[in-house]
């Protein structure tokens, strides 16, 4: 039987994907920070009669010691992984770090999916890793002498760089681990509360602009094809908008600042580093 594992499985892409995944008879390991939203979540998709297992997986992925946590008590549970879809995502107003000393938008969006994928690699073989970009990228800049934002921070800047960095990993990781198939994809503008974590402007910005932006069923579509459809089943290293390859921004196409960004969250989150 196919098993999924999901992270920022408890609301908008994730919860809809969820859904949609049990929903197809495929077993599914969900993964949330609140206990409360990951078994709310996973009632909601036990209740579609899909009938396949739905797991569920409590871990604050903005720190490392709760990935490597979740990674043990993955490799405890199950033997084999078909798919790994990284989507657990945040932007924020202002710097701040996490106790572990690391920039919280990066620490969330960028070096959780890369040491988690990293740690569950071997049971990924034949698999594949689906991670979550956004056309936001090409708002973003990558500094490799200042991956934690300490000289600036703009939050936007911030969220966009670190989803370029999620297009960069999704082609190194294509290159460094031919046993599985990584890719990643641009959900467009969806209506999500990933946005909320934080009081003002930019709160009001995504409650007001709601109405307007896609659905997070229509944004999940790209996540549930590339992890499940038989015409995904031979890409990798693509950069996927719409159920369609699309091409990045240069900057995303950049195999040294790829090679780089491997190398640089290889030691900020204590990893041995590998050859491509």
């Amino acid at each position: 039987m196919t098993l999924v594992l999901l992270t920022g499985a408890t609301r908008g892409i994730g919860q809809a994907a969820a859904v949609e995944i049990a929903s197809q008879g495929i077993e599914v390991a969900l993964v949330g920070r609140d206990a409360g939203r990951v078994s709310a979540v996973a009632s909601e998709a036990r209740a579609t009669g899909g009938g396949s297992p739905v797991h569920e997986h409590v871990a604050n992925l903005m720190l490392m010691a709760d990935v490597r946590a979740l990674a043990d008590e993955v490799r405890a549970g199950y033997e084999h992984i078909d798919v790994l879809a990284n989507n657990a995502g945040a932007v924020f107003a202002s710097r701040r770090e996490t106790s572990e000393g690391l920039e919280q938008t990066l620490a969330l969006n960028h070096l959780a999916p890369f040491l988690l994928t990293n740690m569950l690699r071997d049971r990924l073989a034949g698999g594949r890793v689906v991670t979550t970009a956004s056309g936001a990228h090409k708002a973003g800049h990558l500094d490799l002498d200042d991956l934690q934002a300490r000289r600036s921070y703009s939050a936007m800047r911030v969220y966009g760089t670190s989803k370029l960095c999620n297009i960069l990993f999704t082609r190194e990781l294509a290159k460094r681990a031919p046993e599985l198939r990584a890719n990643c994809f641009h959900p467009g503008v969806v209506r999500t509360g990933f946005g909320k974590n934080e009081n003002g402007l930019l709160r009001i910005l995504t409650t007001i602009g709601g109405p307007f932006l896609r659905s997070p069923q229509r944004g999940a579509r790209s996540l549930v094809w590339l992890a499940l459809s038989p015409e995904a089943a031979a890409l990798d290293g693509a950069y996927v908008y719409d159920e369609k390859v699309a091409q990045p921004d240069p900057q995303a196409q950049d195999e040294t600042l790829a090679a780089g960004l491997w190398e640089q969250s290889a030691r900020l989150v204590g990893l041995s580093t590998a050859p491509a």
